[in-house]
Parts: C-alpha cells; sequence; structure tokens
C-alpha cells in the first residue's frame, strides 16, 4: 500500500496583522515570514510527520525550491514533484491578534498539472493505493477519474470550494475530509447532523469527517457516528490547521485505529499546530502528539 498527495505547493508569504484589512483601507504590517505551504503540502508533511512514507506529485516555479527542500527536510517522497518556468504559487494570508487568518491564494504553476503528467504520475500506484486530494490544483476531475479506475481509494478535501468540482464525480471518493463551510456548500444546510446525513445520501459508499472548528470534530460512515471535542491552546496561526487534522486522522486510518482514536490524536495534532506560527513548520511530528496524549 503506497500513499500520493497529488496536490498544491504554494510560498506562504504571512503577515502578522492587528486586524483583517478592510475595503479601501492601508493596514501596517508589524511582521512578515516566508513559510512553505499550500494545502497538498501541508498535507504531505503531516502524513510524513505522522508516520506514513508519503508521495507528492505536483509543479512548482522558479521560486520553489524552498518547497522541494522542505519535502527532503521532514521525509516527503520527491520522485513525482516536476519544476517548469514561472512563478509557483503562492498565497498572502493575514493572521490577526486572535491567531485568525484570511488567505489569498494566486495558483501559479499549481494550475499548470496536464493529463500526460497525471498519467505518468499515476501509472506508478495502482490497486489498494491512497490518493489525497484538495482543490488547489487544475485537472482534479481528470485525476479522480484516473485514480478510481486504477482501484485507488481517494481522499478529497474539497477545498477551495469552486465551480470546478462540479466537474467532479464525488460519488467516486472514499473518505471527504471537510469543514463546515464546506459541508454547508455541498449541502446546503448549516447544522453538523444535517451536513453528515445529507453528505452520507449523496455518497453513501463514502466515509466522512467534518470540522466544526472550536465545537470539534464529528465522523460518520453511515453505521458509525463519533465525536472529538477539541484541545483548548492559545491560538498563535491556524493556517495549518484543518491539513494537520487530515494528515494525522489519515495515518491512524491506514493504521486501522478506532475512529475514535483517529479523531482524538488528530484534534492534539491540529492544537499544537494552532499553537505555533507559519504552516508546515508548526505541523508535530507524532513522536509529540504520542507524547502529549499519555
Amino acid at each position: 500500500m503506497k500513499v500520493l498527495n497529488f496536490g498544491s505547493l504554494n510560498v506562504d508569504y504571512v503577515y502578522q496583522v492587528h486586524h483583517m484589512v478592510r475595503a479601501g483601507e492601508t493596514l501596517l504590517s508589524g511582521q512578515m515570514n516566508v513559510f512553505p505551504g499550500g494545502k497538498g503540502l501541508n498535507q504531505s508533511i503531516a502524513l510524513a510527520k505522522a508516520g506514513l512514507p508519503v508521495y507528492h506529485a505536483g509543479i512548482i516555479g522558479d521560486d520553489g525550491q524552498i518547497l522541494l527542500d522542505t519535502c527532503v527536510e521532514y521525509g516527503v517522497h520527491t520522485d513525482y514533484i516536476r519544476k517548469t518556468e514561472g512563478k509557483g504559487g503562492h498565497t498572502i494570508i493575514q493572521v490577526d491578534e486572535s491567531g485568525q487568518n484570511c488567505i489569498l491564494l494566486y495558483g501559479g504553476t499549481n494550475q499548470m498539472q496536464t493529463k500526460e503528467f497525471a498519467d505518468e504520475v499515476l501509472s506508478a500506484f495502482g490497486k489498494g493505493d491512497y490518493l489525497v486530494l484538495q482543490n488547489e490544483i487544475n485537472l482534479l476531475d481528470y485525476i479522480i477519474d484516473s485514480a478510481y479506475a486504477r482501484g485507488m481509494k481517494i481522499i478529497l478535501n474539497p477545498s477551495p470550494m469552486d465551480e470546478r468540482l462540479k466537474s467532479c464525480d464525488l460519488c467516486k471518493v472514499y473518505l471527504f475530509m471537510l469543514n463546515e463551510i464546506e459541508g454547508e456548500q455541498l449541502t446546503g444546510s448549516s447544522d453538523p447532523d444535517e451536513i453528515l446525513e445529507k453528505l452520507h445520501e449523496l455518497y453513501p459508499e463514502a466515509k466522512i469527517v467534518l470540522t466544526l472548528g472550536s465545537r470539534g470534530a464529528c465522523y460518520y460512515d453511515g453505521s458509525e457516528k463519533a465525536f472529538q471535542d477539541i484541545f483548548k491552546v492559545t491560538a498563535v496561526d491556524t493556517t495549518a490547521a484543518g491539513d494537520t487534522f487530515t494528515g494525522f486522522f489519515v495515518a491512524g486510518m491506514l493504521a486501522e485505529k478506532p475512529v475514535s482514536e483517529c479523531l482524538r490524536q488528530a484534534a492534539l495534532a491540529s492544537s499544537i499546530a494552532v499553537s505555533r506560527a507559519g504552516a508546515a513548520p508548526s505541523i508535530p511530528s507524532m513522536e509529540e502528539v504520542e507524547k502529549a496524549l499519555r
């Protein structure tokens, strides 16, 4: 069994601000840092730090060496990362005094996947392997169809939500990892129980993990339902919270741990990540999480 994450690689430009900038406002930033990030990269690092061998596939630009170096540093396999000319994906992130963030995303080379590249990558994987996806790259529909045809199990974080998702056959998804906003966008409901029920009606074969911010997280697969509260910490930067949760939940699931244990280790890992600055650098190791759990 192999794990492939076909996803985004971004350079994050993080600005510390008193409050989120408003329309027409010029706001002085107290601090600016540059971090490796992108939902894809963050999840790959979380998977690797949680103890899973993971291959990352994606495209970086002229400014992407920091992203390649970060993958190597944390043990993410880079066999399927390609470099091309041009500006890579990047974000402008505001982090306010409470640790909340807002993000402006530029796709760059993340939007340059080709069918030929996808075929090349997926040819090395097959039945029983897992594919982790987000919606920060192009050709998501093609990648889902091709991976499903090969017998891979697809794990999808449908973020950011946009019109492109409508072209994807989400009935082929094995596990949804999504937050309450994305759940509402997919179902039209804001109630967590209704979101889970409606998602199950739409995709009866899928497992669902729904994160609820400060209200915890829940799991539903049509028969088993579980809930996990948050571990309260002082938030410094919430940028990688969801990606950390995804990586540690998936690692627990592939280790065949009970759902309740997967949720618990994912919630704790996420709480550690939000107590630190940055995205990828904030993600804890499995050893750190297990020590905290004890």
